[in-house]
């Protein structure tokens, strides 16, 4: 069985269905710090009944005394700070969650603009670090999913949905079938450079010159 884990961060909580149903049919809920608070508050409109978390995992700067002593069974605090907690969150999932076929990251924008731009550009980070394999990874917001890709890739989209193409490889270029402005010639040395692009077919195809980190985000 591929268990769906379901890692939520200190940010915006999700309040569409989506990203909702994701949590409630979860094999496995973390909460990054504060994120707890977040959490219980809507456990029971998300579940039907009020209920925890698998884990909640962090240097615990956002979860007050009383909070950590009430919880402190499902608490793991890690202290070092060269990871943020999302990362904490993942690295732990990834070494202690048997047969994870897919990790879905909530919660990770909406609040400051620096750890919002941090949380994204780490999703390229962890396929470098982690071995994921045929894992999926994947961050998912009250508007968009986001992915990194390492190697050409076809998936499915829908027909009008809007697509941006992120990387930090000036070298890569990406030759793109099914959207509506043609990527190939696009240098990546900017982040808006392969921005507000539109699915034409249901499926995309990006073809990648090399192996190298990207992210695609849909809205």
């Amino acid at each position: 069985m591929h268990k769906r884990v379901v890692i939520i961060c200190d940010g915006k909580f999700p309040k569409t269905e989506y990203p909702r149903y994701l949590i409630r049919t979860a094999d496995f809920i973390i909460c990054c710090d504060g994120a707890l608070v977040k959490f219980l508050r809507a456990s029971k409109a998300i579940f039907g009944e009020e209920r925890l978390p698998d884990l909640v995992i962090g240097d615990m700067d956002t979860l007050s005394a009383g909070m950590q002593k009430k919880y402190a069974d499902i608490i793991i605090k890690e202290n070092e700070q060269e990871h943020n907690d999302q990362t904490k969150a993942v690295r732990w999932a990834l070494g202690h969650v048997a047969g994870i076929g897919s990790l879905f990251i909530l919660g990770a924008t909406g609040g400051r603009a620096d750890h919002t731009i941090g949380n994204i550009s780490l999703l390229m980070e962890y396929t470098r670090m982690f071995d994921l394999g045929d894992m999926t990874l994947e961050m998912v917001t009250d508007k968009e999913s986001i992915f990194p890709i390492t190697d050409s890739i076809e998936f499915d989209c829908g027909i009008g949905r809007q697509v941006s193409i992120f990387s930090p490889d000036n070298t890569l270029r990406i030759r793109s079938e099914g959207l509506a402005y043609p990527t190939e010639d696009v240098v990546f040395d900017n982040w808006w450079k392969a921005t507000l692009n539109k699915a034409t077919q249901d499926t995309v195809k990006l073809e990648l010159s090399h192996p190298s980190i990207a992210l695609v985000m849909m809205n």
